[in-house]
């Protein structure tokens, strides 16, 4: 079978909205000058194994019914402008397969657009290609776990680990999903197909989570790390959590809120963290993660653009995507 996608595969890909083709600074031919904006493509008929393929995610509904900041559906067009002017240390390509969008704050459109983004997702997986899908609100987690879940490597028996870098467990028993409950949908979900939840958290803020959150986290066994032992003296402790949970596990989904993140750093979330994760912390996290060859999709939460400054937080996902792109490649 050609590298490629065939056009039966490709017309599976189905996003709302086509990707537009990226634009940045531009220092003049060659691999030496190479930038973001030249080496992502739009053809999943051209894609081959290994490229990582970017999803957009545009969606507020989650953070307005959790009562947060709304502005995330705006956040992957900021993290791929931010991304676009990057310098690349080495040729590669990358595939933009569009964007998932979620209008309207009726019933079901959130849990609609969910669904779709999973339909994205899953074959893109099984066609070798590690997917970064950008967000949106977390609501954007479930989305990510419905199309792991339709994957061959799930369903021929591959054990899933779920690693979020976050302030929030985001375990609330809500009646309606929002952005505070996909990884207890997650839970409930992997119980129902009798696998078990593996989920772990690192950079949890006591300030930010309940009793009740921490009691929810106790009973399914999630394993934590607070955001008071995640400071640039405890980075042993911070990769040692990391190769942990690598451990556990054959296939990871890797979701980062970059509420994570100090204020200063990430001022354009919903809920800015008045402590956060130093951001050479989460970086090394997520290097070792990439170097793992165990990434199959990482989704990047919360960037709202309207709050942002200077675009810290835009360029600070942007780095992120880069050190781990770079390091898949």
């Amino acid at each position: 079978m050609s590298a490629a996608f065939t056009r039966q595969e490709a017309r599976h890909v189905p996003p709302d909205v086509r990707a537009t083709p990226w634009t940045g600074r531009d220092d003049g031919p060659g691999a030496e000058n190479l930038r973001w904006h030249k080496a992502v493509h739009l053809d999943p008929e051209e894609a081959a194994p290994g490229e990582v393929a970017f999803v957009g995610f545009r969606s507020d509904e989650g953070v307005r019914r959790n009562k947060g900041r709304q502005g995330a559906a705006n956040g992957p067009g900021a993290l791929r402008r931010a991304l676009a002017s990057m310098a690349l240390p080495k040729p590669l390509r990358a595939l933009d397969a569009g964007d998932i969008e979620v209008t309207g704050n009726g019933e079901g459109v959130l849990e609609a657009g969910q669904e779709r983004l999973g339909r994205t997702v899953a074959p893109l997986v099984d066609r070798g290609h590690p997917v970064m899908v950008l967000g949106g609100g977390h609501e954007v987690a479930y989305g990510s776990y419905r199309g792991l879940q339709q994957t061959r490597a799930l369903r021929e028996g591959g054990r899933l680990g779920v690693l979020n870098l976050d302030a929030h467990f985001d375990l609330r028993d809500d009646i309606r999903p929002s952005s505070g409950t996909p990884f207890l949908q997650i839970a409930q979900s992997e119980e129902r197909h009798g696998r078990e939840f593996n989920y772990w958290v690192l950079g949890v803020s006591q300030p930010s989570n309940t009793q009740r959150l921490f009691g929810t986290a106790d009973r399914l066994g999630v394993r934590w790390l607070p955001d008071t032992e995640c400071g640039l003296p405890d980075l042993e402790r911070a990769e040692r959590f990391a190769d942990d949970f690598l451990a556990s596990c054959d296939i990871v989904h890797l979701s980062i809120d970059l509420d994570v993140l100090p204020a200063a750093v990430a001022p354009g979330v919903s809920a800015p963290a008045a402590y956060g994760v130093p951001m050479e912390v989460v970086e090394r996290v997520c290097h070792r993660v990439a170097a793992s060859d165990k990434l199959a999709v990482c989704d990047i939460a919360e960037l709202n653009p309207e709050f942002d400054v200077d675009q810290r937080t835009a360029r600070a996902g942007a780095r992120l995507i880069h050190r781990m792109a770079t390091t898949l490649a």
